[in-house]
């Protein structure tokens, strides 16, 4: 049972298009639109001058000639844009409102690089939409949604339903002087539609996010079971995986300041983040087709990886704007941690954070020491529900096995939903 301890809050993640559940191919989800547009008053005349006396001639005559004198505002122009390198086949749109219908493809017209218009004034709602394959094939997971007005612009799949993880090569650092494997899952928008382009989630511990017969006790964080899930569903947003293996210098590599109570006492941390920031994200921008700006860029660790995350949202923020920490190694050096984010400087600073534990197994999970951490994030501003999620697992222990059950409620807060 997952428990958040703290005030609940609604979750503010602004998003474009965002939907509720999946379609599919032969029914597509539909139903009366949500809401209505919005209606407002039309802007005032500007006034312009600096009397009392002229203010009031203005109100009383020109100003509202003005107004009255002004073509009224024409039906706001509602637009969609599908990205898809089509070939020799076309795109139509069916949706929720008329012009448009779920039962007949409305024909979009091809332009360059791939890109499929339509746009209309009678959109008076906010609606959902999907766009088709030569009409006959759907698009893939969730409904689109739009406003009256809105430019909106969308990277469809049709036949991808699954990404693909590989341990994709050996990467050398010459910051740390070593060599590690470099796993990667491409999400299935990102393997069909050569148009997209992804943010990306880094992740400590490579050996134990995909592969059983690499991971410790043959346990994962199902990270691809979790993605491909909500790239179904829509409940978080896809994104490319990159999952960094940890080397025999694990505990120097993700603590950030040495702890003489421990064996080694570590504290190369700062060295390990620099080989992600000047070696390795530079080749995985320069090769994929990534989002490589903060708010795209997702760091995720656990234990002493955990640890390492949360020290990189307060010293390179302006690299990793969404960070999670699930059950860190709080404790290290007698909770440094926890000071050293109650100093974030003011800017840069993480757009989202995630902390969590358990509560059961040796030592509690350090639950003690992670709610401490949680405490300093909320003592900087951040929002429980916001721009914080922090949860306390119930029965929840120090391992994979509830890491990966605690993994999709992570990516759905830090990444958002995925329509």
């Amino acid at each position: 049972m997952l428990q958040r301890p703290c005030r609940p809050a609604l979750l503010l993640i602004t998003l474009v298009g965002c939907s509720s559940a999946s379609g599919s191919e032969s029914n597509p989800e539909h139903g009366s639109p949500p809401g209505s547009p919005d209606g407002g008053a039309p802007p005032a005349a500007d006034g312009g001058t600096t009397d009392g006396a002229a203010q009031a001639d203005a109100e009383a005559g020109s100003g509202a000639d003005a107004r009255a004198d002004a073509p009224p505002a024409g039906p706001p122009v509602t637009t969609l844009r599908v990205h898809y390198p089509a070939g020799t086949h076309t795109i139509t749109l069916r949706a929720s409102a008329a012009p448009w219908s779920w039962n007949a493809g409305a024909k979009m017209t091809a332009g360059a690089n791939g890109t499929w218009t339509i746009s209309t004034t009678a959109i008076t709602a906010p609606f959902q939409f999907k766009p088709l394959l030569d009409d006959t094939t759907w698009s893939l997971g969730p409904n689109y949604n739009a406003s009256p007005g809105a430019t909106v612009d969308v990277y469809p799949r049709f036949t991808q339903v699954a990404g693909t993880w590989s341990l994709a090569f050996q990467f050398t650092s010459k910051i740390l002087n070593n060599t590690r494997g470099v796993y990667v899952y491409e999400p299935p928008t990102y393997i069909e539609n050569t148009l997209a382009s992804m943010p990306v989630l880094y992740m400590h511990d490579g050996q134990n996010l995909f592969d059983p017969s690499a991971s410790f006790a043959g346990n994962t964080w199902q990270v691809q079971q979790t993605m491909d899930a909500a790239a179904t569903d829509g409940s978080i947003a896809e994104a490319i995986v990159i999952g960094i293996d940890n080397t025999a210098d694990r505990m120097s590599e993700y603590t950030p300041v040495p702890d003489t109570t421990q064996s080694p006492p570590g504290g190369n941390g700062e060295q390990y983040l620099q080989m992600i920031i000047q070696e390795l994200k530079p080749q995985i921008d320069s090769t994929m087709r990534t989002l490589p700006d903060r708010a795209h860029t997702t760091m995720v660790g656990s234990s002493l990886g955990g640890l390492i995350t949360a020290y990189a949202g307060v010293k390179h923020a302006d690299v990793f704007g969404l960070v999670g920490a699930l059950s860190p190694s709080t404790w290290w050096d007698s909770d440094w941690i926890v000071t050293e984010v109650g100093m974030t400087p003011a800017s840069p600073r993480p757009i989202r954070v995630y902390v969590d534990s358990g509560d059961s197994g040796t030592g509690n999970d350090d639950v003690t020491d992670t709610a401490s951490l949680d405490a300093a994030y909320k003592a900087l501003g951040y929002l429980q529900g916001s721009t914080l999620d922090y949860l306390v697992q119930a029965g929840g222990q120090h391992s994979e096995i509830y890491w990966a059950q605690r993994l999709p409620g992570t990516l759905a807060f830090l990444l958002g939903p995925g329509r």
